[in-house]
């Protein structure tokens, strides 16, 4: 009786979502830490290198759109520019936010012509992250459901379309892949990541160009004429925004993640998925990590540090061996969801095919044994390359199954 029960549930289950699904709103593919949009690299594209993820799922057809945002600016910052570049118009940071950190409000080069204009709540979004991209997208719907305060002294909002106001329903779900939600033991990650985008540069052949910029024009800062990619590097680098709060590098480690957790907690109508990541095995006898055989060999020394290494919380506690298992760049740990933060952790449970899915918690898969950049396509082999495909098709086919508001 009791698998004929089960069968009867499963049955009904599809029924339900025959009868309500099957949306059609389109998918927006943000990139993470020192990633890039589809015009740049010349054609090697960050999701997929040489191949095309984004073309592949609009051939299974899906509307899909792909943004070129900060690659080492703050979530804030990038979150604005998400929505900037979907809707269209000039970048607004705000009022508030600029003044706290000392930059331009609304930079003259960043101005855009809309990737979709119809978005509101009638026409909705679904948003994939990789790494970064998924704090990132927290941070948009974040910013979508607050009307935030522009002068302090008197209450009155921002002016910006986005930042004047709230916006109800107009994200249906957010999948993060291979996020550190909680942040990152990966120290100095600026220094860490810089050789892998060396690599992708060169692989894409743009070594010497200006294909790919770090776009930190709110902080005054841009390339100069016959600027060389490693001068162009090396003062990114030593800029001084790297010693403020409004840098990737500080919403990318522990401390930083745990404050922004405390602000960006699950929304009720939103679905939220997450895809994690490892490259690592615990040894007999030992409590470290280390790579698995096929490991990149960019990750590899990256994942190896990273399976002993220790970090810290604000209220200065360390993390455990709990955090060796990693993927070259994130802890794993830290992928599943949300669990630090003033307000404690984001509901978070094991994804299972039948089940029925409800917003407000967060659906986790994994981990898969590839690497932080096998999963969108990146120093891999043909293997790695078919189950990141497959990942991604199929993610986007469980999210087109999901109920319309």
């Amino acid at each position: 009786m009791k698998n004929w029960a089960k069968f009867i549930v499963i049955i009904l289950h599809y029924v339900f979502c025959f009868l309500v699904a099957q949306n059609t709103y389109p998918i927006v593919l943000v990139h993470g830490f020192m990633g890039w949009g589809e015009d740049e690299m010349g054609g090697y594209r960050y999701w997929g290198g040489r191949q095309d993820y984004a073309q592949m799922l609009r051939d299974e057809g899906h509307t899909v759109f792909t943004v070129s945002i900060g690659p080492v600016s703050s979530n804030w910052e990038r979150a604005v520019e998400v929505y900037t570049q979907l809707k269209g118009g000039q970048v607004d940071y705000g009022k508030a936010h600029a003044e706290q950190f000392n930059i331009i409000q609304k930079p003259e080069e960043k101005v855009y012509n809309a990737l979709y204009p119809e978005w509101d709540e009638v026409h909705p979004i679904h948003l994939i992250g990789h790494s970064m991209g998924g704090q990132t997208a927290r941070m948009l719907q974040y910013l979508l459901s607050q009307e935030v305060v522009g002068n302090s002294e008197t209450g009155e909002p921002e002016f910006s379309p986005l930042l004047g106001k709230t916006h109800t329903n107009w994200v249906r779900s957010i999948t993060s892949i291979s996020t550190p939600h909680n942040g990152t033991t990966l120290t100095d990650v600026v220094t860490k990541i810089i050789p892998f985008v060396q690599y992708f540069v060169g692989v894409a052949g743009v070594v010497g160009t200006r294909f790919y910029e770090f776009d930190l024009q709110q902080w005054g800062f841009s390339r100069s004429e016959d600027e060389s990619w490693a001068g162009y590097v090396k003062r990114m680098r030593n800029h001084h925004a790297w010693k403020s709060k409004n840098m990737s590098s500080w919403d990318l480690s522990i401390v930083g993640a745990q404050e922004l957790n405390g602000m960006l907690q699950a929304d009720m109508d939103v679905f939220y998925f997450s895809i994690c990541t490892s490259t690592t095995e615990k040894k007999i006898n030992s409590p470290n990590h280390f790579p698995i055989e096929g490991t990149s060999i960019l990750a590899r020394s990256r994942s190896k540090l990273l399976g002993s290494r220790v970090g810290y919380w604000a209220d200065g506690t360390q993390t455990d061996s709990t955090w060796f298992e990693n993927d070259g760049i994130v802890n794993t740990c830290s992928m599943a969801g949300p669990t630090t933060g003033v307000n404690g952790a984001d509901p978070i449970v094991l994804y299972e095919e039948n089940d029925l899915l409800i917003p407000g918690q967060w659906y986790t898969m994994g981990p898969i044994q590839v690497d932080h950049w096998n999963i969108v396509g990146h120093m891999g082999n043909d293997q790695t390359d078919g189950m990141a495909k497959y990942i991604l098709s199929n993610q986007a086919m469980r999210l087109q199954a999901l109920p319309m508001f």
